[in-house]
This record gives structure tokens, C-alpha cells and sequence, in this order.
């Protein structure tokens, strides 16, 4: 869900979607990491595999896009649902620790669809369940659209609109005064002034969620988060080609659609319209969360989803 913040400071947010909005300090790792990489076609992959059991592996697409995945470790709903079944998150190329870009490598939905096909195949399974949060869950359709035969259980959470310039943000309508804060900064942003750019993305943080405990707790980690806004700029102007409505109505696997209630960074009517696109699609919406369902009613979440994904 980062964006372009040139586009968003003129109000055009359609680069808004995914997970965050600026460049972050790089984050110093663990030496000692829980996951491997691979060499995909045209990337290096990095990966993680954790817990185990006889469900089926369920894949997670985080948003973006130029984020690394740890985001989603806020919280340890991942942790529990990996009891009964393998839980596979991978950073997309050219982020976090998957492999550098090199100078004219690409990136595109293509490679971003290639990469995760490559992995469930590194992986060696031949049916997934996959979910996909914010510009994931774009990236969830895309997969699924291009390889239906590997998809045993769809989830799209809080996803950007199926056309990428479709998708309706809410934050000028509801924190008015913290957007002109940010319109503040954008000078010093725009020039790379790292004191602007942490500010900026603090306050674009602070609007993704209802709880204020949960707000605080997530701020806390973001120092951990890595960003790549060259990765971002190039998916944005590639997925301005690309409609996936056309694929939504052949989607004849189990799938599921989320969103929190106060999702201020993507309107929950994008939700209730891929929903009402997807037939026999499942709507489920979050009522006490904004943007991370799964970090502020965790519970609520984890029992929504492993019932979707036990067929009840």
C-alpha cells in the first residue's frame, strides 16, 4: 500500500494502495534469519516457512508495494494459524532480504505473479491457499487469475481495486488535519530528508487504525520495515495497464472478502464490489478495524479465517 507520494500530495492517491506511504531508514536484521532464498527466474527470492501440520500451506501476499513482509508479524495470529498448517511468507523482489535489484532488472505484475509461482513450486505445492493484504491482495487476484488450477482458497483483505486507479482512499474526508501535516512535509520528503520522510510516515501509519493501544504498538515497530520506493514507482506505473475485473467473474474457487470497517486507506466498498464480482464469494467485514484486520481484532480474524479455510 505504499504510494506515489507525488500523486498523493496532488490527490491523486492511486498509488496509495498496499501497505505504507514513504521511505523508511533500512532496518537492521537479526543476524541469525528463520528463513532461506532461492533463485527464481530473474530474482533472488527470500522466504519464510513457519509451523507445519496436514492443512494446506497458506501463502501471504503482503502489501506494498515495496514493502518487505514484517508488517505482518505484528501480532502472532500468523504463529497460531501455523499449527495446523504451513504458513509461507516471502518478501517480493527486490525488498527486504530477497535480492537487490540490478540496474535494468525488472519489475513487474508479471515478474511479481512469476516469482510467487516460481516459489510454490520451489516449495513443491501443488494446491495453496493464498491471501493477499492491500496491494497483495492485487497481487493475490493476479496469481489467480493467471493460475486458477493451483488455488484451493482465495483471500483478499482490504485489497486495492481490481483497476488500480479505481480504488478510493478516505483520508482527507476523515483525519483532514493530519493530511496537512503531511502536505507539510512534502517539500523536505520530495528532497530526501530522512527526518521528513520517518515524520511523514508515522503520521500516514497513525490513520490505519481504530485502536490507539494497537496504533502505538504497530508505530513501535515500524523502524523494522523496509521500503524500496523505486520498487514502488515502477509496479505503480505498470499496474495502470491492467484491469482485472474481466477475471473476477471466472473465479470458481472457495473465496473470501475482507475489510475493516474503517478502512480509511482503501474504502470497504472496493471490498463489497470484488465481493459482489466473484461469484459465490464470501463478505466479511471487521467492525472494529481499520486497514489491519489482523493486527486489531486478531482473534475475530483467526477464527474467520481457519473457518473459511475448514469449509464451515
Amino acid at each position: 500500500m505504499a504510494r506515489d507520494k507525488r500523486k498523493r500530495l496532488s490527490g491523486l492517491r492511486a498509488a496509495a494502495v498496499g501497505l505504507f506511504a514513504a521511505a523508511l531508514a533500512l532496518p537492521v536484521y537479526a543476524t541469525e534469519e528463520a528463513g532461506k532464498t532461492f533463485d527464481a527466474p530473474g530474482a533472488t527470492l527470500y522466504y519464510e516457512v513457519r509451523g507445519g501440520g496436514p492443512g494446506v500451506p497458506l501463502f501471504l501476499a503482503n502489501g506494498g508495494p515495496g514493502f518487505d513482509h514484517l508488517y505482518l508479524h505484528a501480532g502472532d495470529v500468523w504463529d497460531r494459524i501455523a499449527e495446523s498448517r504451513p504458513v509461507i511468507f516471502w518478501d517480493q523482489r527486490g525488498n527486504g532480504r530477497s535480492g537487490a535489484l540490478k540496474s535494468g532488472q525488472s519489475c513487474t505484475l508479471a515478474d511479481q505473479v512469476a516469482d510467487l509461482e516460481a516459489l510454490r513450486a520451489h516449495l513443491g505445492f501443488e494446491k495453496i491457499d493464498l491471501l493477499g493484504h492491500s496491494w497483495g491482495g492485487y497481487l493475490a487476484m493476479a496469481y489467480a487469475a493467471r493460475h486458477p488450477e493451483r488455488i484451493a482458497h482465495l483471500v483478499i483483505l482490504d485489497s486495492a481495486a481490481p483497476r488500480w486507479q479505481d480504488t478510493r482512499f478516505l483520508f482527507e474526508d476523515v483525519f483532514p488535519e493530519t493530511v496537512e501535516r503531511q502536505q507539510a512535509l512534502a517539500y523536505d520528503v520530495t528532497l530526501g530528508d530522512q527526518e521528513a520522510i520517518t515524520a511523514d510516515m508515522r503520521e500516514y501509519m497513525s490513520m490505519l487504525f481504530v485502536s490507539p493501544e494497537k496504533r502505538d504498538a504497530f508505530l513501535a515497530l515500524a523502524p523494522s520495515f523496509a521500503y524500496s520506493q523505486s520498487i514502488n514507482l515502477a509496479l505503480n506505473a505498470d499496474l495502470a495497464r491492467f484491469d482485472l475485473n474481466p477475471e473476477l467473474p471466472h473465479f470458481h474457487f472457495p473465496t473470501l472478502v475482507g475489510t475493516g470497517r474503517y478502512d480509511f486507506n482503501v474504502a470497504p466498498v472496493i471490498a463489497y464490489r470484488i465481493h459482489k464480482a466473484i461469484p459465490g464469494s464470501r463478505f466479511v467485514v471487521f467492525e472494529w478495524s481499520g486497514h489491519l484486520p489482523f493486527a486489531e481484532e486478531p482473534e475475530v480474524f483467526r477464527r474467520g479465517l481457519e473457518d473459511f479455510l475448514a469449509g464451515k
